[in-house]
């Protein structure tokens, strides 16, 4: 892989000096001209026209005012998505700001940042055509979920290891699980508003600046369709999961909900359904407890990395939503009863 871009390409966007560009990652550079920086990215041709419709709505949201970075147009042609030795370069502004995690964020900062979510699905849906989907969502197995369980339980060492012994415990408790709740399995069939979605609205993803404003959006490779609801959900989930037995903070939770009605209302069955299906489906992935426990493809064990959700809060909070699923579909359909239960606001992290 080629640690700087193809000679002159950066001259399509009149910068001159290609030998500003660092490399990030595979096809990926910081490019720093006189003009700013930027981040230069390379995009196999088969992308082209992913990458083409997802240029032409992130410009759309840029231009409604919203904290998304449009591409750079060439200065022959304004084309966004440039060609050379036959792979294809986008380029952006560089993103500035702070990453914060979504449990530094006090409740009003929450708030505003589910308005944002709601603005930004507002935009979609008026930006871009309709989708259409059927009304038949899969839903995963419980059977199924536990037959892989027992296919691992089946193939750890019999040498009695506390690393083994650990393992027999995490994956029987997941077992109990979902064996215990099989009955709770969301229908395959519900009504929901649809709609182009960002994809991965997490912390990774966000930038702040000093005033503790949203200032960037990225991750927008992640553009997709499925029910706004779902989108929601797994959002305040990503953002708002403590890595510990702790949970979800849903105070966060409804702040953030409360935020999103008010720019994209929805209604509260189809908020319900969502967390339903959100909590449904992680109790069925046993993909992280196989990485975390019995070792990724090559033999050794997976930690993730550190990126992501970890295969240790992952599971911590299916034990814990399992647990709190009615209080968890309560306090996320709260802020669209006329009386919440309670509100934050008495607390000095609201503001």
């Amino acid at each position: 892989m080629p640690t700087s871009p193809p000679p002159r390409l950066l001259k399509r966007w009149g910068i001159a000096d290609p030998a500003t560009a660092v490399a990030l990652g595979a096809g990926r550079w910081r490019v720093d001209g006189p003009s700013g920086s930027y981040h230069l990215r390379e995009y196999a041709p088969e992308a082209r026209r992913r990458v083409a419709f997802q240029h032409t709505v992130t410009a759309a949201l840029d231009a409604a005012g919203l904290p998304v970075l449009a591409p750079v147009p060439a200065l022959r042609g304004g084309r966004t998505l440039v060609t050379a030795g036959g792979l294809g370069y986008a380029l952006h502004p560089w993103a500035s700001g702070l990453r914060r995690g979504g449990l530094e964020l006090a409740f009003g900062q929450c708030e505003r940042l589910g308005r944002l979510l709601g603005e930004l699905h507002a935009a979609l849906d008026r930006l871009t055509a309709p989708v259409q989907q059927s009304l038949l969502v899969p839903t995963p197995r419980a059977a199924d979920a536990v037959a892989a369980l027992d296919g691992m339980l089946a193939a750890l060492p019999g040498d009695g290891n506390d690393f083994a012994a650990l393992t027999e415990r995490r994956l029987l408790e997941r077992r109990a699980l979902l064996t215990g709740m099989a009955d709770h399995q969301p229908p395959e069939i519900e009504v929901s508003t649809v709609g182009h979605l960002h994809g991965a609205f997490h912390a990774g993803n966000l930038r702040y600046g000093g005033a503790g404003n949203v200032t960037a959006v990225l991750g927008w490779d992640a553009l997709t369709t499925g029910p706004v609801a779902g989108e929601l959900v797994r959002s305040a989930a990503a953002l708002f999961a403590c890595e510990d037995e702790r949970g979800l903070d849903l105070d966060r939770v409804r702040a953030f909900v409360r935020g999103h009605r008010a720019a994209f209302p929805l209604d509260a069955g189809q908020i319900q359904a969502a967390v339903h299906r959100e909590w449904w489906e992680r109790l069925c992935d046993v993909r992280p407890l196989r990485h975390r426990y019995v070792g990724s493809p090559d033999g050794g064990a997976d930690d993730d990395g550190g990126a992501g959700e970890s295969a240790g809060a992952s599971a911590a909070l299916v034990g814990w939503w399992s647990e709190h699923l009615d209080r968890t579909l309560d306090v996320f359909a709260a802020p669209y009863d006329e009386l919440p239960e309670e509100t934050p606001g008495d607390s000095p992290a609201y503001g």
